[in-house]
């Protein structure tokens, strides 16, 4: 991270802002590139398969991926900051209601 911090948190609290789906999908259209918005819809999708148990090898046959970037998602979920874990854990609840 090379920009200030007050700048990182400042988008962050953006995000947490966001109070529903259609508010979401708004911003995320003006804040990404079509080609960023794919590959963090990508991003999403891996982590919860990783967290789901599939193998590795049947992710990256599914969303057509290479393994080397399911290994790094991998280590995300497993070594990061714990957010995946926290907003799979949330999601999970949102389903379940």
């Amino acid at each position: 991270m090379t920009l200030p911090a007050r700048h990182y948190r400042e988008l962050f609290a953006l995000i947490a802002a966001v109070g529903n789906e259609k508010d979401a999908a708004l911003l995320m259209r003006d804040i990404l590139t079509p080609q960023e918005l794919d590959s963090v819809a990508e991003r999403w999708q891996e982590i919860q398969m990783l967290a789901s148990g599939l193998p590795q090898r049947t992710i990256a046959a599914k969303l057509g991926i290479s393994i080397s970037k399911i290994t790094r998602g991998s280590h995300a979920l497993k070594h990061g900051t714990g957010g995946f874990n926290r907003m799979l854990t949330k999601m999970k609840k949102v389903k379940n209601n």
